[in-house]
């Protein structure tokens, strides 16, 4: 279930919270290198069948970063919308504690095989009404709950990707999609 808390003003840390914008820049696609004893892909994959996958994925693996510098992985429920990924989670858990201290973060779906890897910045945002809706609608055909526009427009974590590996077989399609930075 993916469940919005929404954050105490007074322990916010300041300018984490903005306004929604929304990156219209495709990816720039480009073969991924691998070490010879890999193989050397020769094909690319098209961004709109690998972020079809992102879109459809019930679950995703987040990894943050601890205070320590050490990793911390989790599974959680998200929405990939507009080439973003929301997601929610209790101020308490150690995913959202790392988050508010370093929006540095990575987003991987369960299939280990045909991979999608998402390297990015989290951040908390409050989206438009609109976004806020569809958010809502999204969260209710995915999940099959009622998540409420209103419990969004209290504000969201949003992964924005700087860079997506992905492939279906490693040795010949391996893709690296760099992205834009959002103003």
């Amino acid at each position: 279930m993916l469940t919005l808390h929404e954050q105490n003003p007074a322990t916010r840390d300041a300018g984490c919270c903005r306004l929604l914008q929304v990156s219209s820049a495709p990816p720039v696609a480009e073969q991924l290198r691998l070490p010879s004893s890999y193989g050397s892909p020769n094909r690319l994959l098209d961004w709109p069948s690998v972020e079809q996958r992102l879109v459809e994925s019930l679950r995703y693996w987040l990894g943050t970063v601890r205070r320590d510098g050490s990793p911390h992985v989790v599974p959680v429920d998200g929405i990939w919308l507009d080439g973003d990924c929301y997601f929610g989670g209790d101020p308490a858990t150690v995913h959202i504690r790392n988050l508010r201290r370093d929006g540095r973060a990575t987003l991987h779906l369960e299939d280990g095989e045909s991979a999608v890897i998402v390297e990015g910045t989290a951040e908390w945002v409050n989206p438009s009404k609109t976004v806020a809706q569809r958010l809502a609608a999204a969260a209710t055909a995915k999940y099959g709950y009622s998540q409420s526009a209103k419990a969004y427009l209290a504000g969201v974590w949003r992964l924005q990707p700087a860079k997506v590996l992905a492939w279906n077989q490693l040795y010949v399609d391996a893709t690296r999609f760099q992205f834009e930075a959002a103003d």
